[in-house]
């Protein structure tokens, strides 16, 4: 059995006073393969800056120039959302929703495992810059 430790303890994560948690059952509900690299890097930003009830009025000229995002890429990304339940928008507010309590059936089957550990930077860095998986 691995041996859990921490490996910067002097950076220990705690819960921000503003909301902005991403629910662990995205991954273990199969939420992932729902979307892609986009939809993700938008969906990581809006919960970045939603308020405590999952609120944003952030622009999307503004949101595509922070993911570095085209309008129909963007528009692109959030129908997605919108298709698997995450998102919910009225121009110009979005809001992140909450999951569901019961787990919806993935549409899509979840790729194996690659075994190898990547750093959450390194995954970041491949969606932001638009790669693969």
């Amino acid at each position: 059995m691995i041996s859990k430790y921490l490996l910067r303890p002097q950076r220990l994560r705690h819960i921000p006073p503003s909301f902005s948690w991403v629910d662990h059952r995205l991954v273990r509900q199969d939420y992932l393969p729902r979307a892609d690299h986009s939809a993700w890097a938008l969906y990581l930003f809006l919960v970045t800056v939603a308020d405590v009830q999952g609120l944003s009025y952030y622009s999307d000229p503004a949101i595509g120039r922070q993911l570095q995002m085209d309008a129909v890429s963007l528009a692109a990304a959030r129908q997605q959302l919108i298709h698997a339940d995450l998102l919910a928008y009225h121009k110009p507010l979005y809001q992140v929703l909450a999951l569901p309590d019961a787990p919806q059936a993935s549409a899509t089957p979840r790729p194996p495992r690659s075994g190898q550990v990547q750093s959450v930077a390194a995954v970041l860095r491949r969606v932001l810059e638009g790669g693969a998986q």
